[in-house]
């Protein structure tokens, strides 16, 4: 599954990277959340698969503060760049006319820039105020990664300040993310029953559901995970549930993007057959010698 995961994304970066075809802001903005992707399951699973092949559960203080500090960063960015996705749609099909004016790629590349200022602001401040509170030895975290919320509640000493920021930052982050989204799609929504053709609501429809999946598939995980911990008393189930949206939905992104869209679809097969002539050119030059 890592495997896949990894390689997926990185197909979808390439495709569009490569292809002029896709130098729009939906590719450019979905080229970075297959990045995002790999990096958010790297910070995990490698070291998880590790465990289970070497049959130790264990992990240093310092390598437990970063990668928590790194899951925060890039599950943060995650959810802004869904955020900024769903405002691109929204531009798209609210405001088709001035969308060439708006999503200028200077814009484009400063929204990028701005979620990443922010989240790696969040992220220093969890793991400050996480190096602030003092834990027992032999410390036993019933998850397979760092996280935030588990190692809070873990730590002997006061840890009331930790709470807050951690609750205030989910709040206003992962809060007004999601009302971002939510907005965007209720205006898009008013927009596309406005149209009178049956044809053009559907047309209009299809460039977001993609994009709806793919926010459904990562919201709904991540909210089962906090659900699970609070009605369930079994303190693994978070982290059985946690695999769904650190593992599972950065999986299913590139099949959802590219099963359902043709210029994703035809910029892996231009690659492929550019990739495949290279190939068999090296060989041609290996055998005139």
């Amino acid at each position: 599954m890592y495997l896949v995961t990894v390689l997926g994304n990185l197909l979808i970066t390439l495709a569009t990277i490569s292809d002029s075809h896709l130098h729009m802001p939906m590719y450019f903005f979905l080229s970075n959340l297959s990045f995002v992707d790999i990096c958010f399951t790297s910070t995990t699973v490698p070291k998880m698969l590790v465990n289970i092949q070497t049959q130790s559960k264990a992990i240093t203080y310092a390598g437990c503060i970063t990668q928590m500090q790194f899951f925060i960063l890039f599950s943060g960015l995650d959810i802004f760049l869904l955020t900024i996705m769903a405002y691109d749609r929204f531009v798209a099909i609210c405001h088709p006319l001035h969308y060439v004016v708006i999503m200028k790629p200077q814009f484009c590349g400063l929204l990028v820039l701005v979620s990443w200022i922010i989240n790696i602001l969040h992220s220093w401040l969890q793991s400050i105020m996480v190096l602030r509170l003092s834990f027992c030895t032999d410390l036993e975290i019933p998850h397979f990664f760092c996280e935030l919320n588990h190692l809070v509640h873990l730590a002997c000493s006061d840890n009331f300040v930790s709470e807050v920021v951690m609750y205030v930052a989910a709040v206003l982050l992962a809060g007004g993310a999601f009302a971002g989204i939510l907005y965007s799609y209720f205006k898009i929504v008013s927009s596309i029953c406005a149209i009178s053709s049956a044809q053009g609501r559907y047309k209009a429809f299809s460039t977001c559901v993609s994009h709806l999946s793919v926010v459904s598939l990562f919201y709904c995980t991540g909210l089962g995970v906090y659900l699970s911990s609070a009605v369930t008393q079994n303190s693994h189930s978070p982290a059985t549930a946690s695999v769904m949206y650190s593992l599972v939905a950065p999986m299913l992104n590139p099949f959802i993007y590219s099963l359902r869209n043709k210029d994703i679809k035809s910029a892996l097969r231009r690659l492929c057959e550019r990739e495949t002539m290279k190939a068999s050119v090296v060989l041609r030059l290996k055998r005139n010698p």
